[in-house]
């Protein structure tokens, strides 16, 4: 019997009669004096069961005021585990504080008390976690809680969306479906009632959102990956090609531990050269990353990409950007 089963056996005896002695805990539970001693000593500290010792009644009992009850509570968490929790709230926290913040508080508070009984610091493990977000784009906080909102209870929202391809801000109706964080970024994708498609919108990008009251249209998981998932990085498309890539042996030590993308073929040629097969089908986030590992990587197929990587490079070095 694992100490889970054993403490619920214990407030189980404790309810059913009016005490029970130390023996007859022993007895059902088939543990050593020294562990139940450990499993009582849990349940007061860690858990709150008012339970006690009675000298008159020879045993132990629960001491509940009038009719109430005392449930031991469902969350079971060691040490570790709560240590890994308050570094993912942590996380949360430094991606997007209003999240979850108001919903985890309570549950903080007592997982702060836990460790706290342990001699630890609930305190010390965020100022020992740190968290950096490299390139990663303020959001409003006005717009992030709406947003959220709208994507969890399956709302229509109305957004106003700065494109800055176009450096026009466009208003639109969308029906949330997924919010994505991807490198260091919050995306939004949506059924855009303006365009009648899949998009996924950039959080930072949004200037102002009002939750509607019509309900959200639902889209299936799989139309969404097939626009989301099928192609490389952020941007979606279903027109899917095969970039071949050819790392040095040196850069493989890197690359060959790297997920490029969920779907992605691999293999080591015979000089160690590590061999990377990628889809995509919009090739502006791919060109990022390969020019990231020029000249230690050779784009061998398609021929177009290729021509498009060679393009930019010579641009770079004429100085065509500037102005």
């Amino acid at each position: 019997m694992n100490q889970i089963a054993r403490l619920y056996r214990i407030q189980t005896l404790l309810r059913e009669r009016r005490s029970v002695s130390r023996d007859e805990f022993l007895r059902e539970l088939e543990v050593s004096l020294a562990t139940f001693k450990r499993d009582l000593a849990y349940l007061r500290d860690r858990l709150n069961v008012p339970v006690e010792y009675s000298n008159e009644q020879g045993g132990y009992r629960l001491v509940l005021a009038g009719d109430a009850r005392h449930e031991i509570p469902g969350l079971w968490l060691n040490e570790h585990e709560i240590h890994a929790l308050l570094t993912m709230h942590t996380l949360l926290c430094e991606l997007e504080p209003g999240l979850l913040g108001p919903h985890m508080q309570p549950i903080l508070v007592r997982l702060h008390a836990l460790l706290n009984r342990s001699g630890l610091s609930g305190d010390e493990v965020r100022r020992r976690i740190r968290i950096f977000r490299v390139q990663g784009r303020q959001i409003l906080p006005k717009v992030f809680a709406p947003v959220s909102s709208a994507v969890l209870g399956r709302t229509k929202i109305h957004i106003h969306h700065f494109n800055r391809s176009r450096g026009v801000v466009l208003t639109r109706t969308l029906s949330p479906q997924r919010l994505t964080y991807y490198r260091d970024n919050w995306y939004l994708d949506a059924w855009c009632h303006l365009r009648e498609g899949i998009r996924s919108f950039a959080l930072d990008a949004i200037e102002k959102a009002e939750i509607m009251t019509e309900p959200a249209i639902e889209i299936e998981d799989s139309r969404l990956d097939a626009v989301f998932v099928s192609g490389y990085g952020i941007f979606g498309g279903t027109n899917i090609q095969w970039a071949v890539l050819r790392f040095s042996a040196e850069r493989a030590r890197w690359v060959s531990r790297e997920v490029w993308h969920p779907q992605q073929r691999s293999e080591f040629d015979e000089f160690g050269r590590y061999v990377l097969q990628v889809p995509y089908s919009d090739d502006r986030e791919l060109i990022m990353d390969i020019l990231r590992h020029i000249p230690e990587v050779e784009v061998l197929q398609p021929e177009e990409l290729r021509l498009r990587i060679r393009a930019l490079l010579e641009a770079g070095l004429n100085g065509a950007g500037s102005p």
